[in-house]
């Protein structure tokens, strides 16, 4: 959500940035919140000015009483009584005015940075960098489902009898892999000075739409019956929504932590192939990072939260690139995001594996996350990043590690995770 005074102050600039969002149709919504705010600040300045008078009259009555002027102390109550109906309904007008005034701003996208280049949809994010050369083996590289069962690591039809499609069971050395690249993220993270928590799998409605867009939530998240609860999609979540209504003393910033959760996720649709496999499922695992900050540092932060996410990968012997997302391709939250993605030798291009997001004092201003200087309380700035997600992390390595016997390599540096095994036959 954006500061209202951009809207007051430079309405044409956020009517800009929703044009190159390709989102013409929210345009109007500027023109009404510029009204409607008007309109409140109006009802304010009446209300305000019938309190004083109302306060200037009351302190007549005592007069009035005191000189045995009771016909004119009356009067003048009569005459409080009306404004007191009057600031009643001024004061419900504001309420209702404000509360469309910020149903209206939730679906305003934030103001994108100017480095994020101009394209209506992801087939136009921009490649930046690649890290490691992409190799395609003389060897066929068969389909990671196939890889998996021969090594008899995953039993998705046992799954579905008892969770249905996008569920899977993880068995043996895969699973124990599985979680050797969550474990081996968690450290390095925890070495880059980031503190570990494990945060709650379920949040309340206010903090779903603190972190994420209305278009965001109705697609990714599940919904407890009957209940105020929801199904993290990413640990991000409840890491952010730690914080809300805080104000964080200066001296404890910046907040760096990296965190493990299960994340659920509706991936509605039919996907073919991939559907017979670990891409597209209902329930995967990620460490996560995420961070709180002063506004002037979270641009530095976000190249070096991708940045991570790249070393890791790389360590487990992947090539990477970075694709940093266009505009139409943001999230309405999103100041500047970028995806890494990994190699993949058997279709010989590169898949989404995690992505890294600078969310300015969006989320921030939604839930109240704040600190206070001399110079006043302010909304901080959020970003989060994926450090490693599985299975998706799984099958990249499994593909650029999988040799011609059909044995998969375990990168040098998960090897103490799996008790020094080097290889999975």
């Amino acid at each position: 959500m954006i500061d209202i005074k951009l809207i007051r102050d430079n309405k044409e600039l956020v009517k800009e940035n929703i044009k190159k969002k390709f989102q013409d149709e929210k345009i109007k919504i500027v023109d009404e919140v510029y009204k409607m705010d008007k309109k409140v600040r109006e009802v304010q300045t009446k209300c305000d000015a019938l309190k004083a008078e109302k306060n200037k009259k009351s302190g007549e009555i005592g007069k009035f009483m005191k000189e045995k002027q009771i016909d004119l102390a009356n009067r003048v109550k009569e005459e409080i009584a009306k404004m007191g109906d009057q600031i009643k309904s001024l004061e419900e007008e504001q309420i209702k005015l404000q509360q469309e005034i910020k149903e209206r701003m939730m679906v305003i996208p934030n103001i994108i940075d100017p480095s994020v280049p101009i394209g209506k949809d992801d087939t136009e994010n921009v490649e930046k960098e690649r890290f490691g050369d992409p190799v395609v083996p003389k060897y066929e590289i068969p389909y990671h489902a196939d890889i998996i069962n021969k090594l008899n690591g995953m039993d998705k039809e046992a799954a579905g009898r008892t969770s249905g499609e996008g569920f899977y069971y993880l068995l043996g050395d895969i699973a124990r892999l599985h979680e050797a690249m969550i474990a081996y993220a968690r450290d390095y993270m925890i070495e880059k000075g980031f503190t570990y928590a494990i945060p709650p799998f379920m949040i309340h409605s206010d903090v779903v739409t603190g972190v994420m867009s209305f278009p965001e939530m109705e697609a990714m998240m599940y919904k407890i019956e009957n209940e105020d609860l929801y199904l993290i999609g990413t640990s991000e979540h409840s890491m952010i929504g730690k914080f809300k209504d805080q104000i964080i003393k200066p001296e404890e910033l910046p907040i760096r932590m990296t965190s493990y959760s299960p994340c659920f996720r509706k991936e509605g649709g039919s996907h073919g192939l991939e559907e017979r496999g670990l891409y597209r499922v209902h329930q995967f695992e990620k460490q996560e990072m995420i961070v709180i900050c002063e506004p002037e540092e979270s641009m530095d932060f976000y190249e070096k939260m991708w940045q991570y996410t790249v070393e890791i990968f790389r360590n487990f012997d992947i090539p990477v690139r970075q694709l940093e997302c266009c505009s139409g391709d943001l999230a309405d939250l999103k100041v500047k995001s970028c995806d890494i993605e990994a190699w993949s030798p058997r279709q010989k291009k590169y898949f989404e594996v995690g992505s890294c997001s600078n969310l300015g004092d969006a989320q921030a201003r939604r839930l109240g996350i704040r600190t206070k200087k001399d110079k006043g309380t302010y909304y901080l700035h959020t970003l989060n990043n994926t450090v490693v997600a599985s299975p998706r992390g799984l099958i990249a390595l499994i593909e650029n590690n999988y040799q011609e016997d059909g044995s998969v390599k375990i990168p040098k540096v998960l090897q103490p995770y799996m008790g020094g095994k080097k290889v999975i036959k």
